[in-house]
């Protein structure tokens, strides 16, 4: 593990676990609101956090050469985890728009 320092170390371990945590707290926001879009945002999250342990684990080896192909194992999930992510928050923002539309239609 001489490739990172230990606060790099730290840096790459608590951001992991903070994406595991934002994914929770999206999840459980989508079923205190009871609105299904919320959950493909969560699910959206999962290649990034993929992405970041594809990292992880070629800096644990100490970067060698045989896992290089890790390197774009996490450059595609961190291409498709943006798109997903993407695709997620406008389908959230069609759902709103379309519940306000029709709050406005009934209301007036």
């Amino acid at each position: 593990m001489h490739a990172l320092s230990l606060p790099t170390w730290w840096i790459h371990i608590t951001s992991v676990l903070e994406w595991v945590v934002a994914m929770a707290a999206v999840q459980r926001l989508a079923g205190a609101r009871a609105e299904g879009a919320w959950r493909w945002l969560a699910l959206a999250m999962l290649p990034a956090l993929v992405s970041a342990t594809c990292a992880c684990t070629w800096h644990l080896f100490d970067n060698p050469a045989e896992l290089r192909g890790l390197v774009v194992v996490q450059a595609a999930l961190t291409t498709a985890g943006n798109g997903a992510l993407a695709l997620a928050a406008w389908h959230i923002l069609r759902r709103q728009r379309s519940a306000a539309a029709a709050v406005e239609v009934t209301s007036g």
